[in-house]
């Protein structure tokens, strides 16, 4: 009696599913194919599922810019929950950053055989248009029979762990919910237990503007005139502006671009450094500016060259976002889920578990290989929580000294905690840990097997580029490669860098 007890508590028979983007889809799909979880529920906040793929066409306006405020400082605060649940409320009115930066003329940065889950292709690429992803991103929850688990409309507002009944068991999870219900424009918040959570739910909706100084008061002083690249849809609105964008990443290249049809001549763009895909010389249209010095009050904007820029219609930040876990209970979990200083999770292991609560754990936190990646992750969490897994997760120990391990090494090389680059073979080194996690499926067919990545995988990840990469020469690139155009997209010669730069 007391061993059938000890297997109720210490078994993961259901799981919540934060999200359904990319690595929501592929994680409902990796859990229920183990056959073996009685309940499984994936919630999205949006009225469908997509993730950062859905485009707004007509963007909702960001709350005011807050340089270098992060969102743990009030720029993405948690709601209120009700005393007494389930309740019913008037409509949330408090900005969520729940619309995403999809802009109109967005393609993806991966070739598509690399990219795509990989039991189902793009449907065309290998650089397709956004609404591309999107698609896929919807059937594949239909093609999975997965779609009966997403519970849409639903944000989740307070994440807190249940300690466990018993000395060895394992903790529990409450979700506080909140679903907007279009027919009686009301919201309606709950509670729901599950033995694990999943969070899936990206890092691509909150803004960031780093402090630069005299931009508070110059954002007070010109309502409008400092946004974020979040809201950009399309060059069009403006028309004969004298604009200047900030940032050098693949959106600020893509935004800077695109005004050069529409925007006063030239478009100005501030960058920190140059890019794999700048020449010597900027392209026609855009002159390049030094990172700012100072916003003056009188609109000037002064650069560290000693530079200046007047009259700027509009200034554009093309400077990213950063994750935000609005509903992560600190004070019932006894700690902070991510060090906003440190830019990475706490007490996390291999980018996907964590030391201190084996029933939690994250899709999709690194930048690496995208989408491909989350299928590798969902996998080991399916193989692990369902007792099928073929090697155990390390001791606490190990996995802590993983961590320490990280945060000097990247420290030494100057780069980001959660970055992992292709090009060294630390990307497939990661992959392959999750590979030998999960391990192969059952004899009779349940659970979902890893795949291979296959020589046309890597051939596709360290040849095909989006943009042409500018050199001495017209059909070399920026590392001495040979260059073979084709639809606009290149190809590259066997030379090889940081071949996931652009994601």
């Amino acid at each position: 009696m007391h061993a059938m007890s000890e297997e109720r508590e210490t078994r993961v028979k259901s799981v919540a599913i934060i999200g359904a983007g990319a690595a929501g889809a592929v994680t409902a799909a990796a859990l229920k194919a183990e056959n073996y979880y009685e309940r499984i529920q994936v919630y999205e906040r949006r009225e469908s599922p997509g993730g950062t793929w859905l485009y707004d066409g007509d963007p909702r306006p960001l709350p005011p810019i807050r340089p270098g405020k992060l969102p743990n400082e009030g720029v993405d605060p948690p709601l209120r929950v009700p005393s007494q649940l389930p309740q019913t409320t008037p409509p949330n009115q408090q900005h969520r950053y729940d619309q995403t930066p999809v802009y109109s003329s967005l393609t993806t940065n991966v070739p598509d055989i690399a990219m795509s889950f990989s039991d189902t292709r793009f449907a065309y690429g290998p650089f397709a248009p956004h609404y591309v992803p999107r698609q896929y991103i919807q059937n594949y929850f239909s093609q999975n029979k997965t779609d009966a688990m997403l519970v849409l409309n639903t944000t989740l507002e307070d994440l807190s762990r249940i300690p466990p009944a018993e000395k060895g068991g394992l903790e529990r999870w409450k979700l506080t919910l909140r679903k907007y219900d279009a027919v009686r424009h009301v919201d309606v918040w709950w509670e729901e237990e599950f033995d694990a959570v999943i969070l899936a739910t990206g890092h691509y909706s909150v803004p960031y503007v780093p402090y630069v100084p005299g931009l508070a008061e110059y954002v007070e002083t010109f309502p409008g005139r400092v946004v974020h690249s979040k809201n950009y849809r399309a060059p069009l609105l403006y028309s004969g502006k004298k604009v200047l964008t900030i940032g050098n990443s693949a959106s600020g290249h893509d935004v800077t671009a695109e005004l050069v049809s529409n925007a006063q001549l030239p478009v100005y763009q501030s960058r920190r450094s140059a890019s794999r895909w700048d020449g010597d010389e900027p392209p026609s249209g855009i002159a390049w500016k030094p990172v700012i010095k100072e916003f003056q009050l009188d609109g000037r904007i002064v650069f560290e060259d000693g530079t200046h820029l007047d009259d700027v219609d509009t200034v554009i930040y093309c400077t990213g976002y950063l994750p935000s876990f609005p509903y992560w209970n600190a004070q019932a979990n006894g700690r902070p889920l991510y060090d906003y200083k440190a830019g990475r999770l706490l007490k996390g292991y291999w980018h996907t578990f964590f030391q201190d609560f084996p029933t939690l754990a994250i899709v999709g936190m690194p930048r690496t290989l995208t989408f491909r990646s989350f299928e590798y992750q969902a996998i080991a969490l399916a193989r692990l929580w369902s007792g099928r897994n073929s090697l155990p997760l390390p001791p606490v120990e190990e996995q802590e000294k993983w961590e320490r391990e990280r945060v000097e090494r990247t420290r030494k090389a100057g780069g980001k905690f959660h970055d992992i680059p292709w090009d060294e073979g630390e990307t497939l080194g990661w992959i392959d840990g999750l590979f030998r996690i999960a391990g192969l499926g059952t004899l009779t067919g349940e659970g979902r097997i890893p795949p291979a990545i296959g020589a046309d995988v890597i051939w596709a990840l360290e040849h095909l580029r989006k943009y042409p990469e500018p050199g001495k020469g017209e059909d070399k690139d920026g590392e001495g490669r040979d260059v073979e155009t084709d639809g606009g997209w290149v190809v590259l010669g066997r030379k090889k860098k940081d071949s996931l730069a652009f994601i």
